[in-house]
């Protein structure tokens, strides 16, 4: 991964959780740890399976990290996005799905006290 990448995470969605693992395996030579992506047995991304009847299509969310995820949400709806996910807080910290003005999908991501 480029250092100066600007997404921190990323993750699939996928309807062949399997088949995605073997496929992803061989074409790029990444591994998988249960639902983590990693490379060299760093985990740098995830692989979630879609439930059955689940209407949302397959698709990589890439997560950008911002210092302020309200503040950024926020700034996000103002040029036009919508928000798909509300603010959902874990361990390592706090993200929002939201869309840009054409549909596409972005993580705002900010990470707990003492994460990197």
């Amino acid at each position: 991964m480029r250092p100066d990448s600007p997404f921190v995470f990323f993750d699939v969605r996928t309807a062949d959780a399997a088949g995605s693992k073997r496929f992803y395996a061989e074409l790029l030579g990444w591994e998988t740890d249960g639902t983590l992506l990693t490379t060299g047995g760093t985990p740098w991304g995830g692989l979630t399976q879609l439930s059955p009847g689940d209407e949302r299509a397959p698709q990589w969310l890439p997560y950008a990290p911002v210092s302020d995820v309200d503040a950024a949400t926020a700034k996000a709806l103002e040029l036009g996005g919508t928000l798909v996910r509300e603010r959902t807080d874990l361990p390592f910290g706090s993200l929002v799905v939201v869309t840009d003005p054409g549909g596409a999908a972005l993580v705002l991501f900010q990470a707990a006290p003492g994460v990197s």
